[in-house]
């Protein structure tokens, strides 16, 4: 049937009563070929608004889960929007008075009912929303799956987090003393640098724990420290010492690059930064999409080991609100709670308030990666206008060009006392030499600091 309104309520009912289980409405977005865009395209109740806006998941009632569809405000990309259902605790056999209403949001008239009935099917797809002819129609499915809504979820594209048993830790990689490990030419060993600058060259710092590094790994930290050092002296900045904190961005969309080891990549070029501008070598971590996770402190001597544990993307929280975690070990985050939207707003106002709970004398440097997603741009701005007068600085590094929104502009925006942003992009950051990379992320913290100390704002 023809849809001939703007927006929708599609309310899935249901007779309750005992032994009746629990239902649940969810929503996908499909592109032409059937399938979602990505798993951000999923609407349901641990992810109950589409990035968009267009999709709202509105929460259970009695006998009722409601969802809103805006059909102007979707994507041209989006040829269906698939109306489903999934059961917990039993089948859909057990579901009496199952039916599907769809109203026109504005005046609250019912536009069409769907009464269905089923047998063993654990998830349903009711009735979709689909493009044709320049306009909207709604049509009637009743397709079921015995394989619940992970089942559903996969057929369509989305990539389900499964419940895994506990993986026993990989064995610790073989040491070498420094004596024995090879070094770059014209490098010292790491044990044996000094920290003072001779010769006119910038300072390096040694780091506690380096040495137990797997030799490979010690040498790019050696090289990249130096790096850092020289474009900091570039600046005339040979004796810095600031705090360092990053942050990762573990959408739905960050997977490949997650999957490629390119987030491992990234993290091990920071830990550089870390460890040449922090006295202790330490760096704190945050990871977000729909949340905001601190992870435990990358401490050099550790990192192998923390990369492999916490360098993960997001997931849909398909089971976390009725089943605890499982498989998790000591220190990781549940990446379910984390979730795969682009909230940065969230992680932004943590590392704020972590930075007023704990206060250093030394600046406070942030390195915030994403592949961009930003649609929060007001709560985004206010947050960042609101960290002016905070001894903090935000870099945030684009990992492709994909719609930044706020953050791309940021540095243009008037009403500010300092500039306390910096923002690039680039296409491939593996493809980024250690010169440039370091010598873009740390071009603006400089002006900052002259600038924050001139305002007052750094002592």
């Amino acid at each position: 049937m023809p849809v001939a309104v703007s927006t929708v309520r599609a309310v899935l009912g249901w007779s309750a009563g005992p032994g009746v289980p629990d239902v649940d409405a969810s929503a996908l977005l499909l592109t032409g070929s059937g399938r979602v865009g990505s798993d951000g395209d999923f609407v349901f109740y641990n992810q109950p608004q589409h990035a968009s806006g267009a999709v709202h998941h509105l929460g259970k009632q009695a006998e009722a889960d409601s969802l809103d569809v805006d059909l102007d405000a979707l994507g041209r990309d989006i040829e269906r929007v698939a109306l489903c259902a999934s059961v917990d605790g039993g089948t859909f056999g057990q579901v009496p008075g199952l039916h599907l209403r769809l109203f026109d949001t504005a005046s609250g008239a019912e536009l069409a009912r769907f009464d269905m009935e089923a047998g063993t099917e654990t998830a349903y797809v009711s009735g979709e929303l689909y493009r044709r002819g320049g306009g909207w129609k709604f049509r009637a499915v009743g397709q079921g799956y015995a394989n619940g809504l992970a089942g559903l979820a996969r057929d369509f594209g989305i990539s389900v987090d499964e419940e895994q048993p506990a993986v026993a830790p990989a064995p610790a990689p073989a040491r070498l003393s420094p004596p024995s490990a090879p070094c770059a030419p014209g490098v010292s060993p790491p044990s044996t640098i000094r920290s003072g600058a001779g010769q006119g060259e910038p300072s390096v710092r040694l780091t506690k724990g380096e040495e137990d590094l797997p030799v490979d790994m010690r040498k790019r930290l050696s090289l990249r420290k130096q790096q850092v050092a020289v474009s900091l002296s570039k600046h005339g900045m040979t004796k810095l010492t600031a705090r360092v904190i990053l942050v990762l961005d573990a959408s739905g969309s960050m997977s490949g690059l997650y999957t490629r080891g390119t987030v491992a990549g990234v993290t091990e070029r920071m830990a550089a930064v870390a460890a040449q501008l922090d006295d202790d070598g330490e760096m704190q971590a945050w990871t977000f999409a729909s949340n905001p996770a601190r992870l435990p402190d990358l401490v050099v001597g550790d990192l192998p080991e923390w990369l492999r544990l916490h360098v993960r993307v997001g997931q849909l929280s398909l089971f976390g609100r009725k089943k605890p975690p499982k498989g998790l070990l000591p220190g990781q985050v549940d990446m379910r709670a984390v979730g795969i939207q682009n909230e940065e707003q969230k992680a932004i106002a943590e590392v704020r308030a972590f930075v007023r709970d704990h206060p250093v004398p030394d600046p406070t440097l942030v390195l915030f990666f994403s592949d961009g997603g930003v649609y929060r741009n007001d709560e985004i701005e206010r947050e960042l206008r609101a960290a002016v007068e905070e001894p903090v600085f935000w870099q945030f590094i684009g990992l492709g060009r994909s719609q930044y929104g706020v953050l791309e502009r940021f540095d243009t925006l008037p009403g500010r006392r300092v500039d306390n942003v910096g923002f690039f992009a680039v296409d491939d950051i593996e493809k980024v030499s250690d010169p440039e990379l370091y010598d873009r992320l740390l071009t603006e913290f400089p002006s900052w600091l002259r600038a924050a100390r001139q305002a007052g704002i750094l002592h």
